[in-house]
């Protein structure tokens, strides 16, 4: 199938390739509705089903809070995540030369009994527009509106586009990295106004760092004889 794609020559297709039996490549969000119709009425690829619309945020891609130092068990216990920023905390600007969101596509050839995955870069990162595929594939309207919801990303040509799964004035996209693990705004209800109100999250982010029993042969002789002689006068 890889070879197919390629050789129909679709305009914009750019890095196709297979891993461990997944084909999968990237199409330039200006050609993209074009590519889409090609890959779904061409007989040499017969891509008739959309299965599946997913956003990506390649904020902080790559970063890894949870490594271990030479000794201690320090993972995790130092903020090295965007995601768990407080409550009013400036979020760093992204720096990658790649864009920051993608639209991944998961679609099915019945004919060929082939999947294949389609990822789509946002131009814009402030405000990220990839095509929308609804009138190609109309099982994509209400993948896209969580896409919207979920990460931010903008279907440009799509009828109805809202939020699915936030309740009514969400404020931000909670699958975004930059997204606060407390969130925005917390909710309660206020007995003088009878009513729920929306303030300002009052909790704190942290991470459990869970207690460690380590082996006593990665401990020195004098860090086991201080132990032992604690232990003894307790």
């Amino acid at each position: 199938m890889a070879a197919a794609i390629s050789a129909v020559g679709i305009a914009g297709v750019s890095k196709v390739q297979v891993d461990n039996d997944e084909l999968s490549f990237e199409v330039d969000a200006d050609d993209f509705l074009a590519a889409a119709l090609e890959l779904r009425d061409n007989p040499a690829t017969s891509f008739e089903q959309l299965i599946d619309i997913c956003g990506v945020d390649y904020l902080s891609y790559g970063q890894d809070e949870w490594e271990t130092g030479g000794s201690g068990f320090s993972r995790g216990v130092s903020k090295a995540s965007i995601g768990r920023m407080s409550f009013g905390d400036e979020a760093p600007e992204y720096d990658s030369d790649t864009p920051r969101f993608a639209s991944v596509y998961q679609l099915l050839s019945i004919q060929h009994n082939v999947r294949a995955r389609i990822k789509v870069f946002a131009k814009d990162n402030e405000f990220p527009v990839v095509p929308s595929v609804t009138s190609i594939w109309s099982s994509a309207e209400w993948a896209e509106r969580e896409s919207f919801d979920l990460l931010g990303i903008h279907y440009d040509g799509h009828t109805d586009l809202r939020r699915l799964l936030t309740d009514y004035g969400f404020v931000g996209h909670p699958f975004r990295k930059d997204f606060p693990l407390v969130g925005n705004v917390e909710m309660r209800y206020d007995p003088k106004k009878k009513r729920v109100i929306y303030e300002p999250v009052t909790i704190e982010p942290r991470v459990l760092v869970p207690r460690v029993i380590r082996n006593t042969a990665r401990r020195t002789s004098e860090e086991v004889s201080t132990a032992e002689e604690g232990q003894n006068n307790a």
